[in-house]
C-alpha cells in the first residue's frame, strides 16, 4: 500500500462533534477527542509530518487551559511513528504519551529497528525523519482520563497485539475500537493471540456503545462490525474443528492450500455484502489462510 504524508480531516457523519476523525490515505484513521480539560490525540499516525497535521487540527481547541494528551493504542507503525513530535528534543508540543507498559520494549526489538531502516530506505520522503519514541506514561490495566464533560476509559484489548488499548467514552456511548476490530477482520499474529483477540471483541461488543469508530474500517459500518468480526472467527473455528475431527493434522506447510483442506473459503466466513466482498484480495486469500492456520494450531494446543 503506498504511503502518503497527507492527513485529511473527515466531515462529521453523525458522531459527537467533540470527536474529530483524521484519515491518512487508505491506510488508517485516527482520532482527536476534545474535552473541557484536555485535547486527546488518539495515535500519532505514521511520521512527524502527519503528526504535525494532526496537531494543527487540534490546535484551535487548545484554549481555555486545555492540556494536550496523547494516547498510543498500540506500537504498530501506523499508530505511533509520529510520537517524536511530543517528546524529547524533537518535540514541537511536549505532552505525555499514554500507552501500554508492554509497548516500550517493542521499539528496541531488532526486528522493529530493521523494519524502520527498511522503510527509511524504501520511502525516504515518508519515513526518513522518523525517530523511535515510546510512550512515556505507562499503564497496565484500565486507565481513566477525566475530561470533566467526557471520560475516556482506556481498556486493554489484547489480541491483534499484546499492548493494544481501545477507548470508550460512556457519556456519549462512543467506542474508538482502534485495531481490536477491522474490516474484514483483525489479524492474530500468533495462535495464542486468537483467544485474547476474541475475548477483546466480546468485551467491546458488550459495551453500551451506539457509535463505534475504527482505525481500519469505513466510518459508516458502526457496531455491527464487532459482531461480524466475532462471527468470522466463530465460522473459521467451526470449520477447523470439523477438519480436525476428520483427522487433519494442525501443522500444515505454507505451500499447501489450507483453505481447501479445511473447506473454509473467505466468502463463506463473512457477510455477503459489497463492503466485505470488495476488500483487497490478500484478506480473501493469504491473510484469511493465516487466520485459519492460527486457529488450527490454537485448537490443537487447547485440546492437549
Amino acid at each position: 500500500m503506498p504511503h502518503t504524508n497527507e492527513l485529511q480531516l473527515l466531515e462529521n457523519q453523525g458522531w459527537d462533534a467533540r470527536i474529530l476523525v483524521c484519515r491518512n490515505g487508505k491506510l488508517v484513521d485516527t482520532f482527536i477527542v476534545v474535552t473541557e480539560r484536555f485535547v486527546v490525540l488518539v495515535d500519532t499516525v505514521i511520521n512527524p509530518q502527519t503528526a504535525v497535521q494532526m496537531l494543527a487540527y487540534a490546535q484551535p481547541y487548545l484554549v481555555n487551559g486545555r492540556q494536550l494528551l496523547v494516547v498510543n493504542t498500540h506500537a504498530d507503525y501506523d499508530h505511533c511513528w509520529g510520537n517524536q513530535l511530543f517528546v524529547g528534543e524533537t518535540a514541537v508540543h511536549p505532552a505525555p504519551i499514554i500507552g501500554s507498559h508492554l509497548s516500550p520494549p517493542k521499539f528496541q526489538h531488532e526486528e522493529a529497528l530493521a523494519y524502520l531502516a527498511k522503510m527509511k530506505e524504501l520511502e525516504p520522503d515518508i519515513f526518513g525523519q522518523v525517530q523511535f519514541t515510546p510512550p512515556t506514561l505507562l499503564i497496565q490495566d484500565k486507565f481513566v482520563i477525566d475530561g470533566d464533560d467526557l471520560t475516556l476509559e482506556l481498556l486493554p484489548t489484547p489480541g491483534h497485539t499484546d499492548d493494544h488499548y481501545s477507548v470508550f467514552l460512556p457519556e456519549i456511548a462512543t467506542l474508538l475500537a482502534a485495531d481490536a476490530a477491522e474490516l474484514p477482520y483483525p489479524a492474530a499474529r500468533t495462535p495464542d493471540a486468537l483467544p485474547q483477540m476474541r475475548h477483546s471483541l466480546a468485551q467491546l461488543a458488550a459495551l453500551p456503545a451506539e457509535t463505534v469508530l475504527y482505525c481500519h474500517a469505513p466510518v459508516t459500518v458502526g457496531r455491527q462490525l464487532l459482531l461480524d468480526n466475532i462471527a468470522y472467527f466463530n465460522a473459521i473455528e467451526a470449520q477447523c474443528r470439523a477438519a480436525l475431527a476428520r483427522g487433519l493434522h494442525p501443522q500444515i506447510s505454507d505451500d499447501v492450500d489450507v483453505l481447501a483442506l479445511v473447506d473454509c473459503p473467505y466468502e463463506t466466513a463473512v457477510p455477503d455484502t459489497p463492503e466485505w466482498q470488495a476488500v483487497h484480495d490478500f484478506y480473501k486469500t493469504a491473510g484469511h489462510a493465516e487466520q485459519v492456520r492460527a486457529m488450527l494450531q490454537w485448537l490443537a494446543l487447547e485440546s492437549r
